[in-house]
């Protein structure tokens, strides 16, 4: 990658679970990237498979002793309450370690490594708050193994979100996004208040209506390679909730 944007500092946030079988190859790729100023963070919520004692090894390896900027930093929580509360410690801390910039990603190998610098530059370039990976904007899709039901299942969350919403982000849904420090500042991410998949819905939302721009990306949004989905039915009837409770929110 090329552009003065290449050694800005960039922190990839990824919360883990059980991810004892994904986390090496997904340091691998996140680290390869051509970004000078690229750091990983893994927020691990006690994993029972040993994924936070994985990821100690693993920044230990590639910080390999150095000075400077770390490579890769892991915070150990001590409970299991939500995706939504995983990345607010982890990109809370990010910001306080010096990130201008912060990535969401998962670490089961659903979003493509590989486009963050397409989103950095866009970012960069463009002066938006924010970049979603985009399954549903033209150029974007779904891996071809999902079956019908999850695809009308995700298809028709997103659109009740938007709907509800009356917002402009076509994956308002999206877990792979890029954030300015900026944005995160004033959204105050101390303030949200979901703690599932909804947390996603919700910090997009007030980003925009805090008068940063969005913009999208497509993606080709991949199945996981290893393990088990974390949704469960409490997230699902909170991802319903919501945004009728940002929407009333507005009156």
């Amino acid at each position: 990658m090329t552009g003065s944007w290449s050694d800005v500092l960039v922190t990839v946030v990824m919360p883990t679970y059980n991810e004892a079988a994904n986390l090496p190859r997904m340091a691998e790729a996140v680290l390869g990237l051509p970004l000078d100023g690229l750091h990983l963070k893994i927020v691990d919520d006690s994993s029972p498979d040993g994924t936070g004692r994985i990821a100690d090894e693993l920044a230990e390896k590639y910080n390999g002793g150095g000075t400077g900027r770390s490579r890769m930093s892991v915070l150990h929580r001590t409970e299991k309450d939500g995706l939504g509360r995983a990345y607010t410690a982890g990109m809370t801390a990010a910001l306080e370690e010096g990130a201008e910039y912060v990535v969401q990603m998962d670490a089961d190998g659903s979003h493509p490594v590989e486009t963050v610098p397409r989103m950095l530059e866009a970012a960069v370039t463009s002066g938006a708050g924010l970049v979603v990976g985009s399954r549903y904007v033209e150029g974007g899709s779904l891996d071809e193994d999902w079956g019908a039901h999850r695809v009308l299942l995700s298809r028709f969350a997103n659109r009740y979100a938007r709907t509800i919403l009356g917002t402009d982000i076509h994956d308002i849904t999206a877990g792979f996004n890029l954030w300015s420090a900026a944005t995160l500042r004033d959204v105050d991410l101390a303030s949200l208040g979901s703690a599932g998949y909804s947390f996603q819905v919700e910090l997009k939302y007030k980003a925009v209506r805090a008068g940063h721009r969005a913009v999208e990306i497509p993606i080709r949004f991949g199945e996981r390679t290893e393990g088990v989905s974390k949704m469960t039915l409490r997230t699902q009837l909170e991802s319903a909730v919501v945004p009728i409770r940002l929407r009333l929110k507005r009156r």
